[in-house]
C-alpha cells in the first residue's frame, strides 16, 4: 500500500517523508550550537540591554582589526571541508580527469567517474563490452577550458610526493544534495547534465531525489545552434538550467537553457535560499555593508551576510566601495560548518553560463627581482605587486624553502623579494608565483623547457627493472632505461647509484605532451664536446658525433641519437677490416664515435660510417649523371613553362630550364570549360605558368595539362600507374578524350583510358552524348569493369557513382577555384598597356559609376557612355533597366554585375535595391533568399533580397555535373535560396554562396526576410574597390592606417590616402604561439603601423596575397623560395583551408610559399584523422615539419607528425590499398611509399579471419619493422604501435627459429598439405611441419579429408616437439594430449577403435625393448611436465601429463598391477635419441588413453581419473608448491615400486611435530576454503560431479546440460557428451519442448561434427518423431551449411520442399542457402516454383522476403527490380514499402532513399499510415539530412494536412 500511496497519493498534495523532515531539523539544531564567532556575537546583542552592551563595545573595539583579517582569511586548502560546495574553473581537460582552478589560487582534480550517474554508467558499459560506444563522448568534448562549474568537494588527502590533494566532484547528486524537491522554485538556476535522449526533449539530471527533470526539444534548440555547432546533446553533457515549470510539489520540473535567461538569472527571496542550500555560482543583489583593507561585507537575500575577498572585488571599483552601495554579487562557496558565504565581484562571474576568457598569462616561468609584498595573510600566503601593477599571489607553501625556516615578518607590506612566476589561477586572474629557492634556480620548470640534447641535473627517485626514475625539477621525472645507465651494461646498478644521489645526465627524448622525458647517464655522451644531432637536419656530411648502437645486424650496426634521430652504418663503413660478423664485435648500448656519410631528412634517411678519416669525394660522380638524366620530361613530371606562341587549338610553350617544345591545349588550361579559352586568350609569348602536367609524350611532341584537378591528383599520388593497381570500385580524376555515339572516352594522367558508356554516362537520359560533355573537360569517373588481358575498362560517369563529399563543399570549392582563375586573368590584362583593359582589369562586380545614357535599344536594352575610359562598352539589358524611363543623355547610378572579359564589354543594372545597397552585416552559414541578376556558364551572380549584396554561387556542385534540361536552367529574376559561405566580398567583389535546394527557387522575387547580427558583434564591410590611385610608397617606408577587412591568413589595410595594402598573418608577430589566430589579434577600425615590404601591382602593396601564382607572369618562381626551406625544418604555417576531395591541409607558411599536409600527417590519432575540421581551424597557426618540395617544387609538403621519415621503429599512418587473403594487406603512405603487413601482424592476437576488418582506403596506424630492400615491412599489433597500452600479446611474434622453444604452445595458420605431413605457418617466414601421425587420433586415408578439415589459412594450435637449429627444422603436434585443444580432424568411431587396436599392440611390442636408454629421457620427461603444468588457480601440482589433469586432475590410487603398468609406461616414451621413436612413442601414448576411455566407460566411473601419466605416490594437497614435492619418478631404472612407495615415506618422518601440526592446520583450512568454494552460487562449474549437482538442482535447464556436453567435448569423450545428451532428453520435462528441442540440436551438431553419417541419420530420425518434424528439418539444414556440407543440405531442402511445400518459411530459407552460395539463378527458379505452391495470400510477402534476401545476399538492382514491380501491383501494402524503404538506406544511396519516401508520401493512404512514413522521413533527414532538408519534410507534411483538411471542409 505505501508503494501505492507514493506513486498515486490521495488528493492533490505530496506526501512529505518523515525521515527527511526530521533530518533536516536535527541538521538545524547542530548548527545553532556550532555557530562561528561572528553569528555568535550578532545573536546575543539582541537578547542583551543595557551595560553588557557598552562591556561589549570595548571588547569588540580591542579585538576589531584582528577579526577583521580573520574574517577575511582567504581560502587555503587547510580551510576546505569534505561536503564544501565551490565554484570552479576547468583549466585541464585529459582523458581520465578535469584540473579544476579554484577561488584563492587553489586547484582541484575531478575524476571521469564523478560527472554524472548517466555517464558514469556509460563508462561502464564500454568497459565491459571492451569497444568504444558510438554516443559516448570523451571528456574533452564534454568539457573545454574556461567553463565554470559547480563541484563539490569529495575528498582531501596527501599524495605519494607528500602534497594536499583535492579531489572535486560534478555529480549532480553530490552538488545539489542539498535541495530537496519541494524546495525548487520556478526562476532558480541549477546545474545538471544530460541523462537521456527522449524523443520531444532531454532528461536531465539535476540530482534532486524524487524529481524527474525535462528540457524539452524546443528549449535546447537555441543552446545546440549557438553552443554546441547544432550536434544534439549527448550524455554527460553539463548545462546551466533554469527552473520553467514546477509540477506536482517539485516531482516534475520543466527546464531551459536559453542564453539569454541563463545570463539574466538572479537568486531571489521568493526562491526561498538559506544557508543550508545556497549553491555556488547563483547571482545575487547585495549591498555593501562595510569597507575594510582586506575586502568587503555583504548583506543579500535579506538576512544573509558574506564576505568578498580583495582578489575578487570588481578591479575597474576597487577603492571606490561605499556602505550601502548597490552591487551584483556571485556567491563563490559557502562553509558547511561555519557557514561562511564568499563572494565575487568580478563582472566575469556575474553572467551565469559564460566561460572565462583569460586562460594563461605572458611570462609564465619568467624569474622577477625587488618584488614588493602587497598583503599577507597567515593562514594562506601572500599578495605581491608586480611591475605592470598588476597583482600576483603565492600560497604559503611557496613563500618559503621549508616550514621550520619561515619568518612572517619578512612579509610585511612594502619589503621586496626574488620570485618567479609558476601558474595562473583562472578563477582570480591572478599569476601564482614561488619564492622557494629549489624552484628560483631550478634550471627547468615545466617539460616545454627541455631540449633534446641538453645536460641536466637530477636526484635519483628509485631504481627499477624498467631503468632508474630521476627526479629534474619540482613536477619533472625522468626515465633512464637499463641501457643507458653506462657506458657498458650494468647488472646490479643499485650498487653504484642511491636513491637521493646526485645525477648528471643528458636528454634523449622529450615530449612535453605526453609528459615524457627520456636520459643517459652515459659518461662519454654526457661529456662529448661533439655537436649533438637532434633532427635529421643537423646530420650534414662530413659532420662528427657520437651515438649509441640500438640494434647490430648481419647487414650493419643502427646508431641512434638524440630525439629518435638514427641512422645506419652499412657493413662495409664498419671498419677499414672486413668483419663477417658484426653481431660478435658490436654489442646494443655501446657509445660509438661516426661520421655523416649522407642525410635525407624528408625520408628520414641517414648513413654513417665508423671510418672517420673517410673521404666522402666519391660522391660526386653520380650527381653529374643523373642531371643529363633529368633534361628528358617524365609522363606525371609537374613543370613550368614558357609560353612561345598561341595557335588556334592552344599555346606551344617551352617546358624550363631545358627549354624543351611543348603542347599545352585550350581545353588543358583549366578545369572549367568556359575559363579555357579565356586564359588562351590572355596569355602572351614570354608569360611563365608554374605546376603544369605532363601528360603524354608522342612522335618527339610532349602534351601538357594545367588542370588543377589533375595536377592535385597527380601530386596526391592517387593517379595510378598501370592497369594491375587498377580495381572496379576506384574513383579516378581525368578528362573527355572523344566523344562517340555509344559513349565517351576517358584518359586518365598515366595515360590510361576508359570508356563511359551511354547508359552509365548520367544519372538523366541521355539523347545525345554530345550534349552531355565536351572533349578536354575535367570528369570523375568510377571504375565500373577491368578487363586486364584487353587492358581496357568500363567508367560509370554518374553523379550517384562519383560522389566527391559534400555537395555543399565541391560547390564552394569549384566556384573558388573559378573566380581565382578569372582574378589571374585581371592580373594578366593589368599588365597590358591598354589603359582600357587595364581598367576593365580593375573593375568587379559592386562598384558603382555614374554614367549617361547613350542610347535605348529596340530589345529595351540601355547603352551607357560616360565610363571612366572613353571607349568602354557598359550595357543594362532589359531587366536590368527595372521598368525606368530612360532618354539618352540621362545621368544614372548604376552597379556593375559582371565584366566580360573575353568581349570587352560591362554588364550593369538599374535596379534600386542594388543602387541603394543597405549596409547590413551578415552572418556565414545564413541562409538568405535572392534573385537571379546575371548568368555565366559556369556560375550565377545573385543579389540578397534583404541587403542588396551581390553573391556569386556555383551553377554546378560536381565536375560532372554540365547538362541541364531546359526546366532545370536558372533564368534572370528567378528567385533562389542561398546558403553565404563568406560576409565580405573580397577582391572579386562578390559574396561566396551555396544554392540550396532546386525546391526552394521561385520564379517572382521572395519577400524580405531580414537576417541581421546582434549589434556586439564583429563588423566585416564589405570591400567597396574604388579607382585606383598611383602611389608614391617604396619599399622599406613605414605606414600607419586602419584595418579594413580580416582574412584567416591577411588582413587588409587602408591607407591615408586610400591606398590597400595586405599584411600577411606570418607578419604580424613576432612570436606565434601554435593554435593561435594571428589576424584574430586586430579589430576593424583599428590603426596599425606597418613597414612595406613588397609590391604586386598598382593597387596593392605589403606583400599582397595573390590570387593565382600561376599568372602572375612577372613573380619570381616559387622554386627559387621554396629551396630555402630544408627538410626537418620546423616552420609556422597558418590553415588556408581544408581540401576535402584531396584530403589534405592547405597551409601558408609567407605570403607567395603555400604548403600542404596531407590528412595521414597531420596526427597519429584515428579521432582526429576522422574530423580533421574539429580540430584544425582556419586561420591557425601550426607548427610543421618540412618534408620536401613537392613534385610540381612548387609548394612544400608538411608534416604535423615530426619528420615524416618511415624507417624501423616508427609509427606512421597508412591506408590500405589492397587485402591479399592468407596474406595480409598492402598499405601506402603519403608521397608514394608503399608497404605490407602479414597476417601475423594483424593483433596481438590472431583471429580465424584476421582480414575481415580491412577495407581498401581504411586508416590504419603502422609500425615499421624493417624498410630492407626498399620494402617496408609493416606491423598493426598493437604492443607495436601502441607500446604505452601495455596491451597482453596473446600470441608472440616469431620471426626466426630462434624465437621458439622446444614444448611451447603456438597458434599459426595453416599453410599447405604435402604428402609427408601438414605445413604450418607461425611467423611470416617461419613454417613448421607436422607429420600426419601428429595431426590427428584419427588417420583418414584420404589426402581429400585433410584438405577439407585443414583448409590453408586456418587458425589452430601447435605444440612444438623438436627444433633443429641447422636445418632450419620445426616439428609440430596438433595432438588433443600436447595442444589441449579438441581434434582437428573429425572421423566415426569404429575407424578410431580399430586403429587404437592396432596400436596398442604395436606399443606392448616396443615394451619389451632395453630399458637402459631411457633413464635419462625419463628424467626429462619429469621436467618437462613439471614446466608444463600451471594449474588455473595458480596452484602447482605434482608433475603429471596434462591430459590426465584435465580429466579432472583428481587424486588417484590404483591396484597394485595398474600401478605397474603405469610406472613402466613413462620410461618408454622419453625424448629418445632416433627421431622417429620420440614421434611414434609420444604419440601413442597419448592414444592408450584415448582407447581406455572409449572401452571401459562404465570402470571409469568407479575410479576417479584414468592412467596419469606420472604414479601419485599418495594424495597430495593443491596448495603444495612444486619446489616440496620429491619427484615420484626414480632416478634409476634397477629402484623397484617397492622402494618408489618407501620414498615419501621417508620424507614424512623427517617432520618435526611442529610441522606436522602446522601441516594439518593447513589441510584444515584448505578443506574449509574448498567447501566455501563448492557454496559460493557464482562458482563456475570445473568437474562432471560439478555439473551432476548443477542439473539435479536444475533438470529442464538445457543450457546447464548443452554446457555439461561441451565440457566433455573439450575433453574429446565424445562418448560421455552423448550420454549425456541422452540423459538429457529423458530428465527434461515433456511440457518443456522448446528445451527439449535446443539437446536434439546439440546432438544432431555433435553427430555431424564427430559421428558417423549413418549415426546422425539415426539421430535425426529419432529427433523427427519426438518434435515438430519442419523445425528439426531446418535446424538439420543450418547445420550442414555451417559445416560446409552443401551437398548434404541441398539434399535435405529437396526432401522438404516435397514434405513441407505450403510452408513459406521453407521457401524462403532454401532462396536464401543458393543466394549464400551465390547460384542466384537457382534462387529465382526456386522463387518460381515458391509462387506455384503457395496460395495466393502469401504471395506478396514471399516476393518481398525474397526481394530482401537479394539486397543482403544477391543483387541489389535485381531487389530494386522486384520491389518495384510487387509495389506497381499492390501500391497499397504499406508493409512493403517499409520493408524496401529499409533496405534501401541500408544498402542503396540517400539519392534512391529520397527518391522512395517523395513517391510514398504522394501516395493516397489512409492517414495515420501517411502519418507513419512522414515521421519516418523526418527521422531520416534528421539523422542523414541538414536543418534544411527537415524543414523540408516538414513543410510537406504540413501541406498534407492542409490538403486534407480543405477536402474535409469542400
Amino acid at each position: 500500500m505505501a508503494n501505492l500511496e507514493e506513486s498515486f497519493p490521495r488528493g492533490g498534495t505530496r506526501k512529505i517523508h518523515k525521515p527527511e523532515k526530521a533530518f533536516q531539523q536535527s541538521v538545524e539544531q547542530d548548527n545553532l550550537f556550532d555557530i562561528s564567532t561572528e553569528e555568535g556575537s550578532t545573536k546575543r546583542k539582541k537578547s542583551q540591554k543595557g551595560p553588557a552592551k557598552t562591556k561589549k563595545l570595548k571588547i569588540e573595539k580591542r579585538e576589531s582589526s584582528k577579526s577583521a583579517r580573520e574574517k577575511f582569511e582567504i581560502l587555503s586548502v587547510e580551510s576546505l571541508c569534505e561536503g564544501m560546495r565551490i565554484l570552479g574553473c576547468v583549466k585541464e581537460v585529459n582523458e581520465l580527469e578535469l584540473v579544476i582552478s579554484l577561488p584563492n589560487g587553489l586547484q582541484g582534480f575531478v575524476q571521469v567517474t564523478e560527472i554524472c550517474d548517466a555517464y558514469t554508467k556509460k563508462l561502464n558499459e564500454q568497459v565491459t563490452q571492451e569497444q568504444p560506444l558510438k554516443d559516448l563522448l570523451h571528456l574533452p568534448e564534454l568539457f573545454s577550458p574556461g567553463m565554470l562549474v559547480r563541484c563539490v568537494v569529495s575528498s582531501l588527502g596527501i599524495t605519494d610526493r607528500g602534497k594536499k590533494s583535492v579531489k572535486l566532484s560534478l555529480n549532480p547528486k553530490n552538488v545539489n544534495r542539498v535541495l530537496s524537491a519541494e524546495a525548487l522554485k520556478p526562476g532558480m538556476l541549477l546545474t545538471g547534465t544530460v541523462s537521456s535522449l527522449e524523443d520531444h526533449g532531454y532528461l536531465v539530471d539535476i540530482g534532486v531525489d524524487g524529481t524527474r527533470a525535462f528540457l524539452p526539444l524546443l528549449k535546447a534548440q537555441e543552446y545546440i545552434r549557438q553552443k554546441n555547432k547544432g550536434a544534439k546533446l549527448k550524455v554527460g553533457q553539463y548545462l546551466n538550467c533554469i527552473v520553467e515549470k514546477v509540477k506536482g510539489n517539485g516531482g516534475v520540473v520543466s527546464l531551459s537553457v536559453g542564453h539569454s535567461e541563463v545570463s539574466t538569472a538572479i537568486a531571489t527571496e521568493q526562491q526561498s535560499w538559506n544557508l543550508n542550500n545556497l549553491l555556488p555560482g547563483l547571482v545575487v543583489k547585495a549591498q555593501v555593508q562595510k569597507v575594510t583593507p582586506f575586502g568587503l561585507t555583504l548583506n543579500f537575500l535579506t538576512f544573509f551576510t558574506g564576505v568578498v575577498d580583495f582578489m575578487h572585488l570588481d578591479p575597474k571599483k576597487a577603492g571606490t566601495y561605499f556602505s550601502n552601495q548597490a552591487v551584483r554579487a556571485c556567491i563563490l562557496c559557502v562553509h558547511p560548518r561555519t557557514r561562511v558565504v564568499h563572494l565575487s565581484l568580478r563582472p566575469i562571474f556575474l553572467q551565469p553560463g559564460r566561460p572565462l576568457t583569460r586562460l594563461s598569462c605572458q611570462n609564465l616561468g619568467a624569474v622577477l627581482d625587488d618584488v614588493p609584498v602587497q598583503g599577507f595573510f597567515k593562514k594562506a600566503g601572500a599578495t605581491f605587486r608586480l611591475k605592470d601593477g598588476v597583482l600576483a599571489y603565492a600560497r604559503l607553501s611557496h613563500l618559503s624553502d621549508s616550514k621550520n625556516v619561515f619568518n612572517p615578518e619578512a612579509f610585511k607590506p612594502g619589503n621586496t623579494h626574488k620570485c618567479r612566476i609558476i601558474d595562473y589561477s583562472q578563477m582570480d586572474e591572478l599569476a601564482l608565483l614561488s619564492l622557494r629557492t629549489s624552484i628560483i634556480e631550478a634550471q627547468y620548470l615545466r617539460y616545454h623547457d627541455i631540449e633534446p640534447g641538453a645536460v641536466v641535473k637530477g636526484t635519483v627517485l628509485t631504481i627499477k627493472s624498467y631503468g632508474m626514475l630521476v627526479k629534474v625539477g619540482e613536477q619533472m621525472r625522468g626515465l633512464v632505461p637499463p641501457m643507458h645507465l653506462a657506458d657498458i651494461l650494468m647488472k646490479n646498478p643499485e650498487k653504484k647509484y642511491h636513491i637521493g644521489d646526485e645525477v648528471k645526465c643528458r636528454v634523449l627524448l622529450c615530449d612535453p605532451e605526453a609528459k615524457k622525458l627520456m636520459m643517459t647517464l652515459k659518461k662519454t655522451l654526457i661529456e662529448s664536446k661533439l655537436p649533438v644531432i637532434t633532427c635529421y637536419a643537423d646530420a650534414k656530411p662530413g659532420l662528427q658525433t657520437h651515438g649509441f648502437i640500438i640494434r647490430v645486424k648481419d647487414y650493419g650496426c643502427i646508431v641512434k641519437f638524440y630525439n629518435n634521430v638514427q641512422g645506419l652504418v652499412p657493413k662495409h663503413e664498419l671498419s677499414t677490416e672486413y668483419i663477417p660478423d658484426p653481431e660478435r664485435v658490436f654489442y646494443t648500448g655501446q657509445v660509438v664515435k661516426v661520421v655523416v656519410l649522407n642525410c635525407e631528412p624528408s625520408k628520414e634517411r641517414m648513413l654513417l660510417s665508423f671510418k672517420l678519416s673517410s673521404d666522402p669525394e666519391p660522391k660526386k660522380e653520380p650527381a653529374g649523371h643523373s642531371q643529363k638524366k633529368g633534361k628528358a620530361i617524365n609522363i606525371g613530371q609537374l613543370v613550368d613553362v614558357k609560353v612561345l606562341e598561341k595557335t588556334k587549338d592552344g599555346l606551344e610553350v617551352a617546358v624550363l630550364p631545358h627549354n624543351i617544345r611543348a603542347f599545352l591545349p585550350t581545353s588543358h588550361l583549366s578545369d572549367h570549360v568556359a575559363n579555357g579559352p579565356l586564359l588562351h586568350h590572355w596569355l602572351q609569348a614570354g608569360d611563365i605558368l608554374h605546376r603544369v602536367l605532363c601528360l603524354s609524350q608522342s612522335e618527339g611532341r610532349v602534351l601538357l595539362c594545367r588542370k588543377p584537378a589533375l595536377v592535385s591528383t597527380v601530386e596526391g599520388g592517387q593517379d595510378p600507374k598501370n592497369f594491375s593497381e587498377i580495381h572496379p570500385g576506384m574513383l579516378l580524376i581525368g578528362f573527355v578524350k572523344s566523344i562517340k555515339d555509344y559513349g565517351v572516352f576517358i584518359q586518365f594522367p598515366s595515360g590510361l583510358s576508359g570508356l563511359a558508356p551511354k547508359a552509365i554516362m548520367s544519372d538523366k537520359f541521355v539523347t545525345s552524348t554530345s550534349d552531355h560533355f565536351v572533349e578536354g573537360q575535367t570528369v570523375a569517373a568510377k571504375v565500373t569493369n577491368v578487363d586486364e588481358e584487353k587492358q581496357r575498362m568500363l567508367l560509370s560517369l554518374r553523379l550517384s557513382d562519383c560522389g566527391l563529399g559534400d555537395l555543399a563543399i565541391t560547390s564552394l570549392l569549384l566556384l573558388n577555384q573559378c573566380l581565382e582563375e578569372l582574378q589571374g586573368v585581371r592580373s594578366l590584362m593589368s599588365n597590358r598597356d591598354s589603359v582600357l583593359i587595364q581598367t576593365l582589369a580593375e573593375m568587379t562586380p559592386g562598384m558603382f559609376l555614374d554614367l549617361v545614357v547613350q542610347e535605348v535599344l529596340e530589345d529595351g536594352s540601355v547603352v551607357f557612355s560616360g565610363g571612366p575610359v572613353p571607349d568602354l562598352v557598359l550595357k543594362a539589358s532589359r531587366y536590368h533597366r527595372a521598368g525606368q524611363e530612360v532618354e539618352s543623355g540621362q545621368k544614372k547610378k548604376v552597379v556593375i554585375l559582371n565584366v566580360d572579359l573575353l568581349k570587352l564589354e560591362v554588364h550593369v543594372s538599374l535596379h534600386q535595391d542594388l543602387v541603394n545597397r543597405k549596409a547590413r552585416k551578415l552572418r556565414k552559414g545564413s541562409e538568405h533568399q535572392a534573385i537571379v541578376q546575371h548568368l555565366e556558364k559556369s556560375f550565377a551572380i545573385a543579389s540578397l533580397v534583404e541587403t542588396g549584396h551581390l553573391a556569386a554561387f556555383s551553377l554546378t556542385s560536381h565536375l560532372n555535373d554540365t547538362f541541364r534540361f531546359d526546366s532545370e536552367k536558372l533564368q534572370v529574376g528567378q528567385g533562389v535560396s542561398l546558403t553565404l559561405k563568406t560576409t565580405e566580398p573580397g577582391v572579386t567583389g562578390l559574396l561566396l554562396a551555396v544554392e540550396g535546394p532546386a525546391a526552394k527557387r521561385t520564379m517572382r522575387p521572395t519577400q524580405k526576410d531580414s537576417e541581421t547580427v546582434d549589434e556586439d558583434e564583429e563588423v566585416d564591410p564589405a570591400l567597396t574597390v574604388g579607382t585606383i590611385k598611383k602611389h608614391t610608397l617604396s619599399i622599406g617606408d613605414m605606414v600607419t592606417g586602419t584595418v579594413k577587412s580580416i582574412k584567416p591568413t591577411h588582413v587588409v589595410v587602408t591607407l591615408e590616402d586610400g591606398i590597400i595594402g595586405c599584411i600577411h598573418a606570418s607578419h604580424i608577430l613576432d612570436d606565434v604561439p601554435e593554435g593561435t589566430s594571428p589576424t584574430t589579434k586586430l579589430k576593424v577600425g583599428k590603426t596599425v603601423t606597418a613597414r612595406v615590404i613588397g609590391g604586386r601591382d598598382m593597387k596593392t602593396f605589403n606583400e599582397l596575397e595573390d590570387g593565382h601564382t600561376a599568372l602572375n607572369t612577372h613573380s619570381v618562381s616559387p622554386m627559387e623560395k621554396i629551396k630555402q626551406y630544408q627538410a626537418g625544418q620546423t616552420v609556422t604555417c597558418f590553415l588556408k583551408k581544408y581540401n576535402v576531395v584531396k584530403k589534405w591541409l592547405e597551409v601558408e607558411i609567407a605570403p607567395d610559399i603555400r604548403g600542404r599536409i596531407p590528412l595521414l600527417l597531420t596526427s597519429l590519432s584515428f579521432k582526429v584523422l576522422k574530423h580533421p575540421d574539429k580540430k584544425f581551424r582556419v586561420g591557425q597557426a601550426l607548427r610543421a615539419t618540412v618534408v620536401g618540395p613537392d613534385s610540381s617544387k612548387t609548394l612544400l609538403c608538411l608534416s604535423l607528425t615530426g619528420p615524416h621519415k618511415l624507417e624501423e621503429g616508427e609509427v606512421a599512418m597508412g591506408r590500405v590499398v589492397k587485402v591479399t587473403p592468407n596474406e595480409g594487406l598492402t598499405v601506402s603512405f603519403p608521397f608514394g611509399k608503399i608497404g605490407t603487413v602479414s597476417i601475423f601482424h594483424m593483433s596481438d592476437s590472431y583471429s580465424e579471419t584476421p582480414l575481415e576488418d580491412f577495407v581498401p582506403q581504411k586508416v590504419v596506424r603502422c609500425y615499421i619493422l624493417s624498410t630492407a630492400d626498399n620494402v617496408l615491412t609493416l606491423s598493426l599489433r598493437s604492443s607495436r604501435t601502441n607500446p604505452e597500452t601495455k596491451s597482453k600479446v596473446e600470441d608472440p611474434e616469431i620471426n626466426s627459429i630462434q624465437d621458439i622453444k622446444e614444448g611451447q604452445l603456438l597458434r599459426g595458420y595453416v599453410g599447405s598439405i604435402q604428402p609427408h605431413g601438414v605445413f604450418f605457418r607461425l611467423g611470416p617466414s617461419v613454417v613448421g611441419l607436422a607429420r600426419y601421425s601428429h595431426v590427428s587420433q584419427h588417420s583418414p586415408s584420404k589426402k581429400a579429408l585433410y584438405n577439407k578439415h585443414l583448409p590453408e589459412g586456418k587458425l589452430l594450435t601447435a605444440r612444438v616437439l623438436r627444433l633443429n637449429h641447422q636445418k632450419n627444422l620445426v616439428e609440430l603436434s596438433f595432438l588433443p594430449g600436447d595442444t589441449g585443444k579438441p581434434d582437428v580432424l573429425s572421423a566415426s568411431l569404429e575407424g578410431q577403435l580399430t586403429k587404437q587396436e592396432e596400436r596398442k599392440t604395436e606399443a606392448e611390442e616396443r615394451d619389451q625393448k632395453g630399458e637402459k636408454k631411457n633413464q635419462k629421457r625419463n628424467e626429462k620427461k619429469n621436467q618437462k611436465g613439471q614446466e608444463e603444468v600451471e594449474m588455473p588457480s595458480k596452484e602447482k601440482q605434482q608433475p603429471q601429463k596434462p591430459q590426465a589433469q584435465k580429466r579432472g586432475g583428481r587424486e588417484c590410487r590404483e591396484s597394485g598391477s595398474e600401478q605397474e603398468r603405469v610406472s613402466k609406461k613413462p620410461k618408454k616414451a622419453g625424448l629418445s635419441e632416433e627421431d622417429d621413436s620420440l614421434v611414434d612413442v609420444y604419440y601413442r601414448e597419448g592414444k592408450e588413453e584415448a582407447e581406455e576411455t572409449n572401452v571401459l566407460p562404465k570402470e571409469k566411473q568407479t575410479k576417479p581419473a584414468e592412467a596419469p601419466r606420472l604414479q601419485l605416490s599418495s594424495g597430495f594437497a593443491w596448495n603444495v608448491g612444486l619446489d616440496s614435492l620429491t619427484p615420484a619418478l626414480p632416478p634409476l631404472a634397477e629402484s623397484s615400486d617397492s622402494e618408489e612407495d618407501e620414498k615419501p615415506h621417508q620424507a614424512t618422518i623427517k617432520k618435526s611435530k611442529k610441522e606436522r601440526e602446522l601441516e594439518k592446520q593447513k589441510a584444515e583450512k584448505e578443506l574449509s576454503r574448498i567447501e566455501e568454494a563448492l557454496m559460493d552460487p557464482g562458482r563456475q562449474p570445473e568437474s562432471a560431479d560439478d555439473f551432476d549437482r548443477l542439473v539435479l538442482s536444475s533438470p529442464n535447464s538445457s543450457i546447464l546440460w548443452l554446457q555439461y556436453m561441451a565440457f566433455h567435448l573439450q575433453a574429446t569423450e565424445i562418448e560421455k557428451a552423448r550420454a549425456v545428451a541422452e540423459r538429457a532428453l529423458k530428465t527434461i520435462s515433456f511440457r518443456e519442448e522448446q528445451e527439449k528441442l535446443n539437446v536434439w540440436v546439440a546432438l544432431l551438431n555433435l553427430e555431424n561434427m564427430y559421428g558417423s553419417q549413418e549415426s546422425l541419420t539415426k539421430v535425426f530420425e529419432r529427433a523427427v518423431q519426438y518434435n515438430e518434424p519442419l523445425k528439426v528439418f531446418l535446424h538439420l539444414a543450418d547445420i550442414y551449411a555451417k559445416s560446409e556440407k552443401f551437398q548434404e543440405a541441398g539434399e535435405l531442402y529437396n526432401r522438404m520442399l516435397k514434405r513441407f511445400r505450403q510452408e513459406k518459411a521453407v521457401w524462403i530459407k532454401y532462396g536464401a542457402f543458393l543466394l549464400r552460395r551465390s547460384q542466384a539463378a537457382a534462387s529465382h527458379r526456386v522463387l518460381q516454383r515458391a509462387l506455384e505452391c503457395l496460395p495466393s495470400k502469401e504471395h506478396v510477402d514471399v516476393i518481398a522476403k525474397f526481394a530482401q534476401l537479394e539486397f543482403q545476399l544477391g543483387d541489389a538492382e535485381r531487389a530494386k527490380a522486384i520491389f518495384e514491380n510487387t509495389l506497381s501491383t499492390y501500391p497499397k501494402r504499406t508493409d512493403v514499402w517499409s520493408v524496401y524503404i529499409d533496405m534501401t538506406i541500408k544498402h542503396g544511396s540517400q539519392k534512391d532513399v529520397r527518391d522512395i519516401f517523395e513517391r510514398v508520401i504522394h501516395l493516397s493512404l489512409a492517414p495515420k499510415r501517411m502519418k507513419f512514413f512522414f515521421k519516418r522521413y523526418l527521422d531520416y533527414e534528421k539523422q542523414h539530412g541538414t536543418e534544411k532538408d527537415v524543414q523540408a519534410v516538414k513543410a510537406k507534411a504540413l501541406e498534407y494536412v492542409e490538403a486534407k483538411s480543405s477536402v474535409l471542409e469542400d
